[in-house]
């Protein structure tokens, strides 16, 4: 009798043990919401002149301090306007840059510490001799 109870008490631990470590805890409750960008213009693969100005949409969700913007590696600087439902942002390619195609590369943290990064790819015209 008192090697069935034993055995039944060591079973009903080292079961109990097994289903606390998959338990959810809080940290899987919750979820990154990045945020999304979107309204570009010129949109995808648009040929343009330099020194072109664009713009897009970020999301609600964005930290519009965290908005950083690139084409070719060179930082662009931008103009962020508060819109009801996110933040409009614009800009102007660099004037050195032509006969190319370059992506306009953004990248921003959410207001929940969540990183995010887009943009759209623009065919920027030569010099016409």
């Amino acid at each position: 009798m008192k090697i069935t109870k034993l055995c039944m008490c060591f079973f009903l631990v080292a079961f109990n043990t097994n289903v606390s470590a998959y338990g959810s805890s809080s940290s899987s409750k919750k979820t990154c919401k990045k945020p999304e960008f979107s309204k570009f213009t010129p949109v995808h693969l648009s040929e343009v002149v330099p020194a072109s100005e664009f713009s897009f949409v970020a999301s609600a969700l964005t930290n519009p301090e965290s908005i950083v913007v690139t084409i070719k590696k060179q930082s662009v600087d931008v103009t962020i306007n508060k819109l009801n439902n996110g933040y409009s942002v614009s800009g102007k390619l660099p004037e050195a840059l032509e006969g190319t195609y370059a992506r306009v590369d953004i990248n921003a943290t959410g207001t929940n510490k969540c990183k995010s990064n887009d943009g759209w790819l623009l065919k920027i015209e030569g010099k016409t001799p």
